[in-house]
C-alpha cells in the first residue's frame, strides 16, 4: 500500500500564483493566508479596503458563482459588511457578485454574533442579531440565485443561513437539490449537508456518514469530493463521549482507502486552498491513528495550517503541531 501511494505521485509544475512559506515557522506549522494564493491575496487586500473596483479586476481569474473557497475568503473578512451594501446598491451591472458577497458576509456576521456557544448558552440579543443577519443573508443570496442560475454558491450558503434559521426540512432538501443539479460533484455543498444531517441538527446518527460515502463512490479519481468522508468521520467524532471513537480498523482503511482515491491520486488538481483539502484528511487520519497516509499527508502541507476543520478542538494549532510531530 506505501509503495502504491508512493508511485502514484508524480512532480508538480510550479505553481506561479502560490505564496511563499514563511521562512520561520512556528514548531514547524504556520497560518495559510488567502488560500496560499497570491491573486486571492490581492483579492483580500482589495476588499480590506473597501476598493468595489479593485475587488473586481482581482476576481477575474475566479468563478466567484462556483469557487466557494474563494467566496469565503471573502465572506470571513472583518469590514466587509461596512461598504459591499453600497455596491449592491450602486452597480447594477455586477448586482449580482455585490449581493453573493454580501449574503455570503452576512451568514457569517450572522454565525459570529451567534458565537459557537451551545444553543442554551446564547443570549436573546445575540438570537435576536443572528436571525436579522440571517434573514438579510437569505434576501440577498435568493436574489443573487435568480439573478444567475447557473450559480452553486447561492445555493450552498443558503443551507447554512437555513440551517441557522431552521426554515424546515423540505426547504433545505430543495435547496440541496438546487445546489447539486448545477454541481453534482461540489465539495462544499456536501459539507454542508453532512453538517445538517448530524444529530445535534437534524439527523440520525449514521445517516452523515452513509450520504458521504454514497456521494463520493459516484465520483472520478482523484476528485476532492473525497474529503466529505474525512470530514463524516470528524464530525462523529465531535458528536461522540469517547474520543478514541475512529481508532478501529475499518475506518484507518477507509481513509487510507479514500485518501488514496482522492488527494493522494495522480489526477487531484491542486486549486488554491488545495491545503484545506489535505488538513481535513491531516486532521481525520489524525484522529483515527491511522499510520500510513498519516506521514505523507503532512509531509505535502509542509506546515501549512488552515483552521478549518481544526476549529472543532479546542486548541487547534496546537493539536494541528502535535498531530504534525506524531505523524
Amino acid at each position: 500500500m506505501f509503495e502504491r501511494l508512493l508511485s502514484g505521485r508524480r512532480e508538480r509544475p510550479a505553481d506561479p500564483h502560490a505564496s511563499r512559506a514563511p521562512r520561520r515557522l512556528m514548531n514547524g506549522m504556520y497560518r495559510l493566508r488567502a488560500l496560499g494564493d497570491t491573486r486571492v491575496l490581492a483579492l483580500t487586500e482589495a476588499a480590506r479596503s473597501g476598493d468595489w473596483a479593485a475587488v473586481k479586476a482581482a476576481l477575474t481569474p475566479f468563478d466567484l458563482g462556483r469557487d466557494d473557497q474563494v467566496l469565503g475568503e471573502l465572506a470571513e473578512l472583518n469590514g466587509v459588511e461596512d461598504w459591499i451594501g453600497r455596491a449592491v446598491e450602486g452597480d447594477k451591472e455586477h448586482r449580482a457578485t455585490a449581493l453573493l458577497i454580501s449574503g455570503a458576509r452576512h451568514v457569517v456576521w450572522g454565525w459570529e454574533a451567534r458565537t459557537r456557544a451551545m444553543a442554551a448558552d446564547v443570549t436573546p440579543g445575540q438570537w435576536r442579531v443572528f436571525g436579522e443577519r440571517l434573514r438579510i443573508a437569505e434576501d440577498q443570496l435568493l436574489e443573487a440565485a435568480e439573478l444567475r442560475p447557473d450559480w452553486v454558491t447561492p445555493w450552498r450558503r443558503l443551507l447554512t443561513s437555513g440551517r441557522g434559521i431552521s426554515v424546515g426540512p423540505a426547504v433545505n432538501e430543495t435547496r440541496l437539490d438546487a445546489a447539486l443539479r448545477r454541481d453534482p460533484l461540489d465539495l462544499e455543498t456536501h459539507v454542508e449537508w453532512v453538517s445538517y444531517l448530524q444529530p445535534r441538527w437534524n439527523g440520525k446518527p449514521g445517516e452523515a456518514l452513509a450520504f458521504a460515502r454514497k456521494a463520493f463512490a459516484g465520483a472520478p479519481d482523484g476528485h476532492r469530493l473525497g474529503c466529505v468522508i474525512a470530514v463524516a468521520h470528524i464530525e462523529d467524532w465531535v458528536e461522540s463521549d469517547h474520543k478514541s471513537c475512529l481508532i478501529t480498523p475499518e475506518i484507518q482503511d477507509e481513509l487510507l482507502d479514500v485518501a488514496e482515491r482522492s488527494i493522494l491520486h495522480p489526477a487531484y488538481v491542486r486549486r488554491p486552498g488545495w491545503q484545506q483539502d489535505f488538513n481535513a484528511f491531516a486532521m481525520a487520519l489524525s484522529l483515527a491513528s491511522e499510520r500510513i497516509a498519516s506521514p505523507i499527508v503532512f509531509r505535502e502541507l509542509g506546515g501549512a495550517y488552515t483552521t478549518w476543520p481544526w476549529r472543532y478542538m479546542a486548541e487547534p494549532e496546537k493539536m494541528y503541531a502535535r498531530a504534525r510531530r506524531n505523524a
